[in-house]
């Protein structure tokens, strides 16, 4: 069994290798494509933060790993016919390492909720379930309802001019989820711009005077079709359709491209109860991933 970091050649191998495991745990057919580790990559070194494990020339498992704050976070992933040969310790090993060199006190891996196996490896190394995601989506057989706004709201699209404002909304709007970390404009409009999928013409705001209350980020060609990347409403504005007028406006426009799949992740106990409104327009549970995490001594 031999180890390496990844190269851009090897991500095709990796899709087959997350599709290959999601379709063993799940039974069920995998959308992910080249676009979304692509996209889940952007910030990672590759060189430093990815681990490939093969065996007799075949990749086994891949594992990556980043920082936020003094949070580490990271993925492993492990081929089903090797699950229990040694490759998720592995990348167990090396991205703890990785995120503790870089001033992590704790750590979360995330893991496919159906993976025993990835659960019994983390609480054996001192690990404990701290929260799950869903993920959802819908298939549209036609054009969706049109969105309504209160009075005096306006539904725009995004336009650079815009994009601090925007980002102040999302930040804003998701100040009390869990483990949200704030991040600098600059910084965060940087990586956007460098996003392999950076399409702003999918992203809308809701205006009300001129108050910006709510915005959406949606990213194209991702996990099979549209991806719902951020939904925003802002304290003052919620509970008044918003984010419901966004999610249609938004699905409208993905069927207007000929796209009529629409997915997006969600925390199964949003304070917002999200996952209400994301039924209410259609939306059924595809999917669900658990983190897990753990505190350094």
């Amino acid at each position: 069994m031999s180890q390496r970091s990844s190269k851009p050649d090897d991500l095709e191998h990796v899709v087959e290798l997350l599709r290959a495991q999601e379709e063993q745990l799940t039974g069920r057919h995998s959308r992910l494509g080249l676009s979304d580790l692509r996209q889940w990559l952007t910030r990672i070194d590759l060189e430093e933060a990815t681990w490939l494990v093969e065996e007799n020339g075949r990749l086994v498992a891949f594992g990556w790993a980043d920082t936020l704050d003094d949070l580490g976070w990271a993925v492993g992933v492990v081929h089903p016919e090797a699950t229990g040969s040694g490759p998720g310790e592995l990348l167990l090993e090396h991205s703890e390492r990785y995120v503790r060199e870089r001033g992590a006190t704790r750590v979360h891996q995330f893991t496919l909720s159906a993976d025993s196996r990835a659960r019994e490896l983390l609480q054996n190394a001192g690990y404990r379930e701290v929260r799950r995601f869903y993920e959802m989506g819908i298939e549209l057989d036609g054009p969706p309802a049109a969105p309504a706004l209160p009075d005096g709201c306006t539904l725009e699209p995004f336009d650079e001019q815009s994009a601090r404002r925007f980002h102040d909304a999302l930040e804003e709007s998701f100040r009390d989820h869990w483990e949200h970390h704030a991040r600098p404009f600059e910084e965060w409009w940087k990586e956007k711009q460098n996003a392999p999928d950076f399409d702003p013409t999918l992203w809308f705001l809701i205006r009300d005077g001129d108050d910006v209350a709510a915005v959406v980020r949606n990213d194209p060609n991702r996990n099979g079709g549209g991806l719902v990347g951020a939904l925003g409403v802002r304290r003052p504005w919620r509970g008044r359709g918003l984010g419901r007028a966004l999610l249609l406006h938004t699905f409208g426009e993905f069927h207007r491209r000929g796209v009529n799949r629409i997915s997006l992740g969600v925390d199964t106990e949003n304070p917002t109860g999200a996952t209400k409104l994301y039924e209410s327009v259609g939306m059924r549970v595809e999917l669900e991933q658990t983190v897990f995490e753990r505190v350094f001594a």
